[in-house]
């Protein structure tokens, strides 16, 4: 599996840690947080995943302001704030950019994607000389659509390539078929020079070749090929062994 060709837009980040005052203090309470020194990005795509509490949401989040991202997903245009609710965390690491500028970007959140969806169709009920925001997302509000089509309207539409792409959590509305169509994307787009970081629960979207997966535990943060990820084992036992796993788990205590 090659690369994009470019090498990546954004090659590694590190935790100022002689800069963060109390490591009990949230977020650099959580774990992962507290062992965390350095990541290196894939210039393809960099997942992040592990349970759920282990902070993956809130690195992302803390590179994707650090980035230029609004906290709550879009592109770097978009300034919009339903409810400060980000952490301090992105004053406190340094990113490491690749020589290249990227030309595109967005931050997909997916709790937060019904208020980008908002603020869309509230930006372009005002003037403007310029095309219907929604253009760019297919010409249909992303209200009017179901929510895993609007989650995919973003990916197939606004995604142009030659950029980079933040994504917490995007299978959240999509069925299995769906994702494996978003990798098909992925792909596309990679061969047009875009660089991915995702976090995720899902072993389908987790299985791109070539990628780097970091799991976060309350061990710390290690890098481990997709059988090794504990979401893939319990997927793996889950479907080998459905009926011995079920009888277990549905026994009277």
């Amino acid at each position: 599996m090659r690369t994009n060709g470019r090498g990546a837009f954004l090659r590694s980040m590190q935790l100022l840690r002689d800069k963060v005052e109390n490591f009990d203090k949230y977020p650099y309470s959580l774990d992962a947080i507290q062992h965390l020194e350095r990541l290196d990005f894939h210039p393809n795509v960099t997942y992040i995943v592990g349970e759920n509490g282990m902070g993956k949401s809130t690195l992302l989040e803390a590179i994707a302001v650090a980035w230029g991202f609004n906290a709550e997903g879009g592109t770097m245009n978009f300034n919009f704030s339903t409810e400060a609710t980000h952490s301090e965390l992105y004053q406190h690491i340094r990113l490491v950019r690749g020589p290249l500028r990227a030309r595109d970007g967005f931050f997909f959140r997916a709790e937060s994607y019904y208020n980008l969806a908002t603020n869309i169709d509230r930006m372009d009920r005002e003037p403007s000389f310029g095309p219907p925001i929604i253009d760019s997302y297919g010409g249909k509000s992303l209200h009017e659509q179901s929510h895993g089509e609007s989650f995919f309207a973003a990916f197939l539409h606004r995604f142009r390539g030659n950029g980079l792409y933040i994504m917490d959590e995007p299978e959240a509305a999509l069925s299995p078929f769906r994702q494996m169509a978003m990798i098909s994307r992925m792909h596309q787009l990679i061969q047009q020079n875009a660089q991915f970081i995702i976090s995720t629960h899902s072993p389908i979207l987790m299985a791109y070749p070539d990628a780097k997966i970091y799991e976060l535990t309350a061990e710390g943060i290690t890098e481990k090929p997709l059988e090794e990820t504990e979401h893939f084992i319990i997927y793996k036992q889950f479907l080998n062994n459905k009926d011995k796993l079920l009888d277990e788990l549905l026994q009277d205590q």
